[in-house]
């Protein structure tokens, strides 16, 4: 009679072989965990928060005291058209920082490590993300305290202001996982904010940002009437000024959606195949 012998199996080779589900509360507590790491840095490199410091009041006054007149007769009466436009801008342009700051850690090796964790794939990404919602607040509480210094007073009241805060740091946090794609498929952080500013500018000025659309050629109009940045400049101006949830509002909800729902996996999955 011939006996087989047969090498038991390692357990830890039975372990690691079955891949470890994450569930979604786990999910959620990673993606805090990261979002606080997020928060470390920036308390440890307050120079990240200059632009979304310095920028709104910057751009706020100068606008005003320069176009406010020309545009509409006085500075108070283009406030309501200004702030709005203004806080758009600068939230807007704020998250273009995700994607070089996702770029930089990437190059120093920070999203190896992370990828060797027991951790949900999108945490490192969406912690990040979530860190920057805190640089959107502090632009958009200096962007209406600036205004009401100013003399701005929306109609909207304390609740349209901050429904209409509310939205665009939604739309901002969107927003961001389009340049958190460009970090991940770019080399250099550089690149990542050159070409990010390359689009947003023509986006936020091409708008109805600071002026009224009317006065712009017949051929612009065409784009300004379809460009999303309109639509929530306009919707903060419903909110805000008005306090009327209007359907821009709805608009720029669902184009938020949308772009978190086409980029966010689409980042994860670019980022599980680059790192």
């Amino acid at each position: 009679m011939t006996t087989t012998l047969t090498k038991p199996r390692s357990p830890v080779a039975s372990v690691d072989s079955v891949p470890r589900r994450i569930s979604v509360s786990q999910s959620f507590a990673n993606t805090f965990t990261m979002a606080y790491r997020g928060l470390l840095k920036i308390k440890h490199n307050p120079e990240l928060l200059f632009d979304v410091v310095i920028q709104p009041i910057i751009f706020t006054v100068m606008f005003t005291y320069i176009f406010g007149g020309a545009i509409a007769g006085n500075i108070e009466s283009y406030l309501p058209m200004i702030i709005p436009g203004i806080l758009v801008q600068t939230v807007i342009t704020g998250s273009v920082v995700t994607g070089t700051q996702l770029r930089e850690d990437m190059d120093k090796g920070v999203f190896d490590r992370f990828k060797s964790l027991p951790i949900a794939r999108i945490a490192p990404l969406s912690g990040a993300l979530l860190a920057d919602v805190v640089r959107y607040v502090i632009a958009t509480t200096i962007t209406f305290v600036v205004g009401f210094a100013m003399g701005y007073r929306p109609a909207g009241g304390v609740v349209g202001i901050l429904a209409a805060a509310v939205l665009v740091m939604v739309c901002a946090f969107a927003i961001s996982w389009i340049f958190a794609l460009m970090g991940v498929l770019m080399n250099k952080a550089s690149t990542v904010q050159g070409i990010s500013m390359l689009v947003l500018f023509p986006l936020t000025f091409l708008s109805n940002a600071f002026v009224d659309p009317s006065t712009m050629p017949e051929w612009l109009q065409k784009f300004v009437s379809v460009n999303p940045v309109s639509h929530l400049v306009t919707a903060v101006r419903e909110l805000a000024n008005d306090g009327h949830f209007g359907i821009h509002v709805l608009w720029s909800l669902v184009g938020a959606a949308v772009i978190v729902a086409v980029f966010a996996p689409l980042t994860v999955r670019t980022y599980m195949r680059k790192t």
